[in-house]
């Protein structure tokens, strides 16, 4: 028999409905719409509480989730294109510059190996296939009557 505990999840029996709210958050408006109207056409109270909650909490009408992804993705963009920028101190960039070189090269290397895993795991089972296909053939020929 399985017993729950509140320990089993870190935070009791009530983390699904967190784990959901953060679900939806994180796709953000669209997701809370389609979660409403799916409870309306589940179960209408469902749909009612749903569509009570996003506007008592302020999910339809906030735009911080959409403006917080956007930063985000903003200040992404400028780390990434900073690391490529000089910082003007020459010893620093030449450390840098050597090893983002040495990183792309261990990247290279690291995709070269999984090619060769891919082709080692892909000619394996070809040449299981092969053997599949020549035992099959050995064995219909063997219970054929000849003529």
């Amino acid at each position: 028999m399985n017993t729950y505990t509140a320990s089993d999840t870190g935070t009791g029996i009530f983390s699904w409905p967190r784990r959901a709210e953060a679900w939806l958050d994180d796709r953000g408006k669209p997701a809370w719409i389609a979660a409403t109207v799916l409870g309306f056409v589940v179960f209408w109270p469902v749909g009612i509480a749903l569509l009570g909650y996003t506007i008592w909490s302020k999910r339809m009408f906030n735009r911080s989730a959409c403006h917080a992804r956007r930063e985000q993705f903003r200040e992404m963009h400028r780390m990434h294109r900073s690391a490529w920028m000089p910082s003007g101190n020459t010893a620093f960039d030449a450390y840098k510059a050597e090893t983002l070189r040495r990183l792309e090269e261990e990247q290279d290397a690291f995709n070269s190996f999984l090619q060769r895993l891919r082709d080692a795991k892909d000619k394996q089972e070809f040449d299981a296939f092969m053997e599949d296909r020549a035992r099959k053939a050995t064995e219909t020929k063997s219970d054929s009557p000849e003529a």
